[in-house]
């Protein structure tokens, strides 16, 4: 029997192929759950629920009425909400000082606005369903306890969102509801694989990591399912399924550009 056996789970962010969002849809569909996966496209989202015998819902985690609409439609198709998690993001890196009001808008849209709509939602619904209670998680990031350059809105509005989750752990955990952060690090996935294909990068980011290896979006998902699952006695807290990247730190800018230089200039002379 699987983790999420009978239980039903919603998966918002899954609207890439192959993203962590996905990753995550397939394991708990592997699991046992009944998954209503969610995002702005419906051609990958209708191709990923045929393929788990699942559901999908288009949603823009920007738009409260979207979320409040998503969360009735995940209650009225499978019954009820047993897990939900958010798996949407942005990597904006750019520095304070060259970021516009425009990008600020639109990460605090995304990354804290949105994660307050997508817990409102689902608390609501959680509460009132029979029995009550469920799992919540949203997506953070390592970088908010291992900083690195030229990421300030990102970490910052990162960081609200991982205290939203706090205030939910202790105002609604009466109600049976756990609330989590799970926070990846550099994980390659169609969002980085443009930073994958850097000569170098990978080189500056792996002695951070104690267990010597990047995490991967599987690390990610394991994490996210043991949390929604009954093994779990876990609430109000950030889990890190990152190798400890946050024992070592991140790499800084100048770290990156010495790699990537180091990488570059060896390639030169091997051609």
């Amino acid at each position: 029997m699987g983790l999420m056996e009978g239980k039903t789970a919603v998966v918002l962010g899954a609207a890439s192929k192959d993203n962590m969002g996905q990753t995550i849809a397939r394991l708990f569909a592997r699991e046992g759950a009944t998954v209503l996966v969610s995002g702005r496209h419906e051609e990958p989202l209708a191709a990923l629920a045929d393929e788990i015998g699942g559901h999908y819902a288009l949603c823009d985690i920007t738009k409260r009425a979207d979320v409040q609409s998503l969360a009735r439609t995940a209650a009225e198709k499978m019954g009820r909400v047993d897990a939900a998690i958010n798996c949407s993001g942005w990597g904006l890196l750019a520095s304070m000082l060259d970021t516009t009001e425009e990008q600020l808008d639109q990460i605090t849209d995304l990354q804290f606005k949105g994660v307050h709509h997508f817990l409102q939602a689902f608390v609501q619904v959680m509460k009132d369903q029979d029995p009550q209670g469920g799992s919540l998680i949203s997506l953070s990031s390592a970088t908010t306890k291992a900083l690195i350059n030229n990421h300030a809105a990102y970490i910052g509005t990162k960081t609200g969102s991982e205290a939203l989750i706090r205030c939910v752990a202790n105002d609604f955990g009466q109600y049976g509801i756990k609330a989590n952060t799970v926070s990846p690090a550099f994980t390659e996935s169609p969002m980085t694989s443009d930073a994958f294909g850097t000569p170098g990068l990978v080189d500056a980011f792996l002695p951070k990591y104690p267990l010597g290896r990047l995490n991967t979006s599987e690390d990610v998902a394991e994490a996210c399912l043991w949390l929604c699952s009954d093994r779990a006695f876990v609430t109000g807290q950030n889990i890190q399924p990152n190798g400890g990247v946050t024992l070592r730190g991140n790499p800084q800018a100048v770290d990156i550009e010495a790699a990537v230089g180091a990488a570059m200039a060896k390639a030169e002379q091997e051609s």
